[in-house]
This record gives C-alpha cells, sequence and structure tokens, in this order.
C-alpha cells in the first residue's frame, strides 16, 4: 500500500480515526477531512507529525477539490447516533445527500474505489431477523429518526446509481453497533451513556422494558472488516454487513457494566424512544464467506478495554 493515497471524510470522528491510523499502518497516504460537527481534533492529534497524514478541516457539503491521485475514498463523514443526528437533522441529510454526491464526483473524477459507510439503520424496525443484505428494511419515512435512516438509504440508492451509470468501483458496509475507544462521552449512544454513568455511580437509564437487543462489535475487528471492503478486489458494487452476530439484551448489558465497573449505580427504566428498533443483528455469513472476516474480539474482553479507557478519559476531565 506504500504509494497507495487514501481520503476518508469523518477522519476526525469515532471510526474515521481509527481508519486513518489503520490504513497509516499499512503505509498508504491518508488524506483526513472533517468539519468537527462531531468529530473531534483530539482524536487525530497523534496522527498529525506523520509525514503521511494529511488534514483537511472542510465541510463536504461543499465541492471538494483534491489535487494528485486518489486511489480509494471513504466516505464516513455523518453524524452517526441519536443524539447527534436529532440535533443535527438538517446537516445529517445534507452530508449523506449532497456530501454523497460530492465525494462520488471525486471517485468519478480520480476514477477512484468508493466505500460508503451505510448503517444498520437502514433496516429500520426489522421484520426480518436477523437481517441480510437482501432484506429491504421497515422504516418510518417521516419519523423522528428518518433523517438519519432515509439519508442513509438515499446514499445507498446514489452510490449504486454511479456503480451502473458510470462504471465507478463502490462497495457500501452497513456498519451495526460498534464501541470502543474514541466514542464521545456525550454522544448518547448506549455503551459510552451506561459505562459514563456507571463510573460516576448514577443511574442507569434504559428506554422501555431493557428486552431490546443489540449485536456489539468492538472496534479494531470492525476496521479490519473495512479494510478488507476496501482493498478486496473484484467485489465492485457489493453490500456487505459488519457487526457481531452475538445479541444481547440492552437490560443484561446494563447488568454487565455495572458490574465490570464496580459500580453502585441503580437501573432505572424510561419511556421507550420513537421507531426505536426491538431488534437488531447482522447476518455475516456473506462477508464471512467472501472476505473470510467475522468478529474476534469477545465482548467482556471489548468492554473491559473501553471500560478503561472511560475512566482515563473521565479522570482528565
Amino acid at each position: 500500500m506504500n504509494s497507495m493515497r487514501v481520503l476518508i471524510t469523518g477522519a476526525a470522528g469515532f471510526l474515521g480515526s481509527h481508519l486513518c491510523e489503520k490504513f497509516l499502518e499499512q503505509g498508504a497516504e491518508v488524506i483526513g477531512i472533517d468539519n468537527f460537527i462531531t468529530g473531534s481534533p483530539e482524536n487525530i492529534a497523534h496522527l498529525l507529525e506523520n509525514p503521511k497524514f494529511h488534514f483537511i478541516k472542510y465541510n463536504v457539503v461543499n465541492f471538494i477539490y483534491i489535487p494528485g491521485k486518489i486511489d480509494i475514498i471513504l466516505h464516513f463523514a455523518s453524524p452517526a447516533s441519536p443524539k447527534d443526528y436529532l440535533r443535527h437533522p438538517i446537516h445529517t441529510m445534507k452530508v449523506d445527500s449532497i456530501g454523497t454526491l460530492n465525494t462520488l464526483g471525486l471517485a468519478k473524477e480520480k476514477r477512484a474505489r468508493y466505500v460508503l459507510a451505510s448503517t444498520s439503520e437502514v433496516y429500520g424496525d426489522p421484520l426480518e431477523h436477523p437481517q441480510k443484505e437482501t432484506y429491504w428494511g421497515n422504516v418510518n419515512p417521516v419519523g423522528a429518526r428518518s433523517v438519519y435512516d432515509e439519508a442513509k438509504r438515499f446514499a445507498e440508492a446514489l452510490t449504486m446509481a454511479y456503480f451502473r451509470e458510470h462504471k465507478i468501483d463502490v462497495r457500501i458496509v452497513r456498519i451495526f453497533n460498534t464501541y470502543g475507544e474514541r466514542m464521545r462521552i456525550d454522544d448518547g449512544r448506549v455503551i459510552p451513556s451506561f459505562m459514563t454513568k456507571a463510573i460516576k455511580g448514577e443511574d442507569l437509564e434504559i428506554y422501555g422494558d431493557g428486552t431490546q437487543t443489540r449485536s456489539l462489535c468492538y472496534v479494531k475487528d470492525l476496521i479490519d472488516a473495512i479494510l478488507k471492503i476496501a482493498t478486496h478486489n473484484g467485489i465492485e458494487g457489493e453490500i456487505f454487513n459488519a457487526g457481531n452476530p452475538e445479541e444481547i439484551s440492552i437490560l443484561e448489558l446494563a447488568k454487565i457494566i455495572i458490574r465490570l465497573t464496580n459500580s453502585k449505580s441503580k437501573i432505572v427504566f424510561k419511556e421507550r424512544m420513537e421507531d426505536d428498533p426491538r431488534r437488531r443483528c447482522p447476518d455475516i455469513t456473506k462477508i464471512k464467506n467472501i472476505l473470510g472476516w467475522e468478529p474476534k474480539i469477545k465482548l467482556m474482553d471489548g468492554l473491559k478495554i473501553t471500560i478503561e479507557w472511560f475512566r482515563k478519559k473521565l479522570g482528565s476531565q
């Protein structure tokens, strides 16, 4: 990968910063773009001294010009937690529509390979379980969460249109719940929320009765999946689920985090959020068969590493 030049949007985000790191480790030259709406300069501070890393503070909703060749574009710019996309609903729709259009236009100009970060949210509150890539989803097109769900569904449709009309080498990765170091403490997702409150000894809030499930993938496993999707030849136009197929209920997760943090926190129940999926679990048969990927890090091990990171983060505030 020494001569490879890679562009990553959302480079200062949770996943984007890990991706920058991974491609630099592989010897690639990396151009990172972020406007810091939800990303953090802290996530990429350690990369700035690397001569192969170039950072541009920019909003991809605007026209993008990058001189020189680009081999791979990974479009990861987008608010990704309910708290963020409900706070920035129009920006979310813009970055996943106009931002996708702009980055696809750049891919067309450079004849670059294109990887779209999509989401398990395209399946909505699924009626099929576990979810295969062939499932069309059960999404409320006008609900509060539609600003993210439908934006990503549009981004997928636009990406496939560029594949069919302009013969761009595209790949779509539907990312399921991922956790690990560099998640924002206040991003509202279940892992940061539970860990922060457990470490502080505050009540853990569960929306609904806690029987809803999630499948949780440790970030380093997910980054390995994205690297494979981005670098494998002969998979143009393919869509892959990436996540951990092991389900856990939100209530069980809360109990485990309280135990692992040795916390005195209690669990309290609140009203279920609108269109919150009851079950979420990927069928990863396709990525396993084609790319030989499956998560390796056990939930308990990943949670312990993440708790230690959150302890340090909270201690430094």
